[in-house]
């Protein structure tokens, strides 16, 4: 294969690019958007010549050509966010989001797809719709539980392919990744039994997304069934704050306490925290499991027990879901659902 340098220090052109290949413009044109129907001998020519001769293909043509942008949007929506550096500072530094953005990007990378963080709340709704209906992305990755929140029904009503990261708060005919909220939960309970604890309580996430409720109802429900009826919960947000809070209100109503289940790790960490300032100690006199085996579980003292769900693989999942959906307009949604497991450490 021989190869033209550009004239004047110009970039490569597509038809040296054909020339090098012994091919038609045409030929490598339909090579450079992927065309199905091009021999793999001559794609492979092509995809020579492109790397002999330096030749990049012009983004906005290719646009064009495939009404593709080969981005696609990490939607990360809260139907409320009175301070707005308090919500972008949990967007970059709660894990939760973090080990989905890892997930999603090294996902789309495999495709050359780049990834567009959007945080966004109702009040900033309009410019999100405006910005997917004006074609800047293929599809959406979008993190929404919250029942209240309207985003997830204008994304589909939008048309545009996306999917959600959890199962959705409403009946809405749109794909999803999720894990096993409720059995997640039973492992938590099972695991407190196992180790002697009798006087269980739980933390609960927020009960206007279904994580919250199916962590919730997951764990009262095992315990019901050998026999504990009555589970005292206090609802969280989420927050190390607001576990720390939840767990002294649940223990001043509760001081006989001797198993905790709390519904993430950044507020059992914040739960820690309030059950040794109390003076207990932890496993011995309150044992307490996590959810969501993040960072967080790692920063707690002790280290923490915690109930694991795949975020990584998970994201990686909806990345796939999508690009499905993206090739294929039209597809039925899907739902895919990962199995939680229990890591022990030192806190239960």
């Amino acid at each position: 294969m021989t190869t033209r340098p550009a004239r004047g220090g110009r970039n490569p052109t597509m038809d040296q690019v054909a020339e090098a290949a012994g091919v038609s413009r045409a030929t490598v044109s339909r090579v450079i958007n992927g065309a199905p129907t091009v021999d793999a001998k001559i794609r492979e020519m092509v995809q020579r010549a492109i790397a002999a001769t330096g030749y990049v293909p012009n983004l906005a043509a290719r646009t064009l050509v495939t009404r593709r942008t080969n981005s696609v949007a990490l939607v990360i929506s809260e139907p409320d966010r009175p301070d707005d550096s308090s919500f972008l500072n949990r967007v970059f530094t709660d894990p939760y989001f973090g080990r989905i953005t890892a997930g999603a990007t090294g996902a789309l990378r495999l495709h050359d797809i780049h990834l567009v963080i959007i945080p966004t709340d109702s009040s900033d709704h309009h410019h999100v719709i405006r910005y997917l209906r004006q074609g800047h992305v293929d599809g959406v990755l979008l993190i929404s539980s919250h029942e209240r929140d309207p985003l997830p029904r204008q994304v589909h009503d939008l048309g545009i392919p996306a999917v959600l990261s959890a199962r959705p708060a409403q009946p809405i005919p749109i794909s999803h990744a999720d894990v096993d909220q409720r059995l997640g939960a039973r492992l938590a309970a099972e695991h407190l039994l196992g180790r002697g604890c009798r006087r269980l309580a739980t933390i609960s996430g927020p009960l206007d997304i279904p994580a919250g409720l199916d962590r919730l109802d997951g764990f009262r429900s095992y315990l019901a069934n050998r026999g504990f009826a009555d589970v005292p919960s206090v609802e969280g947000d989420f927050t190390r704050a607001g576990g720390e809070e939840c767990a002294h209100r649940l223990l001043a109503q509760h001081p006989d306490v001797d198993g905790l289940f709390v519904a993430s790790d950044l507020m059992s960490e914040g739960a820690l925290r309030a059950v040794q300032d109390l003076g207990r100690r932890v496993p011995d006199e309150v044992a307490v499991v996590g959810f969501d085996d993040s960072s967080a579980a790692l920063d707690c003292r002790p280290l923490l027990t915690t109930v694991r769900q795949p975020l990584e693989e998970m994201a990686a999942e909806m990345a796939e879901l999508l690009m499905a959906d993206i090739a294929s307009p039209g597809r039925l949604p899907r739902s895919v659902t990962f199995q939680p497991t229990l890591v022990v450490r030192d806190s239960a």
